[in-house]
């Protein structure tokens, strides 16, 4: 399930650090690895699970390997998602209401 392999790649501060650099604009494998304090082949590691969640395009140029971050995977979690965030606005709704309900209610017994 793609879903589920989403979210277990952004489950790691790593990747989701990653994706966040991405989310900039393309970067080579050097300036990922840049940004975390692990060996390179974990960052391998760390962008293969990426890809295979189709999370990043990689392309090749010349010597260098160029990540670039895939959003359809992210807005299908997004569109997974949106079920649970009605489900909350509908209950912060409510509570406004009786918070709102509650300060008319402490106005008209003073």
């Amino acid at each position: 399930m793609l879903v589920e392999a989403v979210l277990q790649a952004l489950a790691d501060e790593s990747r989701r650090k990653m994706l966040d650099t991405l989310a900039r604009g393309p970067a080579t494998v050097g300036e990922l690895a840049a940004l975390l304090p692990i060996a390179r082949p974990g960052v391998s590691r760390h962008l293969r699970v990426l890809r295979e969640a189709g999370l990043v395009d990689v392309r090749q140029e010349a010597q260098r390997r160029i990540y670039s971050l895939r959003p359809e995977p992210l807005a299908e979690i997004d569109d997974w998602l949106a079920q649970y965030r009605a489900l909350w606005t509908q209950r912060l709704d409510a509570l406004r209401t009786e918070v709102a309900r509650g300060k008319r209610e402490r106005r008209s017994s003073r």
